[in-house]
């Protein structure tokens, strides 16, 4: 839960944001954290989430947007586990406010989906479509087996919108049901940190980045504890210092690798515990494994004649303790 509010406390901090944009991103929480009542006969839009200032945000943006006077209100949540709620709602101009953000048609129908200007917009609005409905309805959790940001849907068609919405921004999210709940799953680490830094969660996702890196290096060194043959405990040392050496190699030279020894080190870290030889196949076109090492050596060399020349920690410096570099 620690990385869901920092997500979301992060996302209602964006500001000045374009007009479509704003649109997209209040239409998606309204989507994903209420829906449509009726009240004495007339229709009334009603959004429940989970924080104040979203809370207060919502109210903001659809007075602004939509000339709406919304009502806020804390409400009882539906769960023992679940922190105070709050409501957001639209009662006098419901129905009209309904029309214009697509959760009615034009035959007073409620619509399942989302409204199909929001899911073929730029790429933009797309963003501000997914960060309206993780606000709403949200998750992430850490890194691990078990890694998956997610999002709980109102309907199957509402999923299914999203993850096309997702798959236009380049990021590979799946709809399933769980206990009768539609969801949206993204679970890969990088589609994960993509999706999160797109929505406008940057420092967020460069931390969940960290975190994943420094559990890949941990489950790495606990791997060798296992290990009783003496010569792939060595083996699979030197792949983890190498790969260590090699992430911080490329962290130093920035922009400014050369190609040829950039696409070594990326092969290095696409295939840890692979050899060089094997590391040379994979390469388009292949090298021999002495290329490979080659490469990689002046790779390594570039990046702490870097460091020295600034006065910053070079490329052993990123090994970790007790591994021979």
């Amino acid at each position: 839960m620690a990385l869901t509010t920092d997500v979301k406390a992060e996302l209602v901090g964006i500001r000045n944001a374009p007009p479509t944009v704003r649109v997209a991103e209040v239409t998606a929480i309204l989507r994903f954290a209420g829906g449509l009542h009726s009240i004495a006969g007339r229709v009334a839009v009603e959004a429940e989430v989970d924080a104040e200032t979203l809370a207060r945000r919502v109210a903001r943006d659809l007075a602004e947007i939509y000339g709406v006077r919304p009502e806020i209100a804390q409400v009882q949540s539906s769960s023992a586990n679940d922190g105070a709620r709050w409501a957001v709602r639209v009662i006098g101009a419901g129905e009209t406010l309904a029309r214009q953000t697509g959760l009615l048609d034009q035959r007073r129908r409620a619509v399942r989906g989302l409204p199909n200007r929001l899911t073929t917009g730029s790429r933009e609005e797309i963003a501000g479509l997914w960060r309206g409905a993780f606000l709403a309805a949200g998750s992430l959790s850490e890194p691990g087996r078990s890694a998956m940001l997610e999002v709980a849907c109102p309907s199957s068609e509402a999923a299914m919108a999203l993850v096309g919405a997702a798959h236009r921004l380049g990021v590979a999210a799946k709809a399933r049901e769980v206990r009768g709940m539609p969801r949206v799953v993204v679970r890969e680490g990088e589609a994960i940190r993509s999706i999160l830094t797109q929505m406008g969660a940057a420092g967020t996702a460069a931390a969940w980045e960290e975190m994943r890196q420094r559990r890949e290096v941990r489950a790495g060194v606990n791997r060798l504890v296992n290990f009783d043959d003496a010569n792939l405990r060595r083996s699979a040392q030197a792949a983890v210092a190498a790969c260590a050496r090699v992430e911080r190699a490329l962290e130093i030279l920035g922009d400014e690798v050369p190609d040829h020894l950039k696409v070594a080190g990326e092969l290095r870290l696409a295939h840890r515990d692979a050899s060089l030889d094997e590391l040379g196949h994979h390469a388009d076109p292949p090298l021999t494994k002495d290329a490979v090492a080659g490469r990689i050596r002046r790779l390594l060399a570039m990046a702490d004649k870097r460091a020295q020349s600034e006065g910053i920690p070079g490329t052993e410096a990123a090994v970790p303790a007790g591994l021979d570099v």
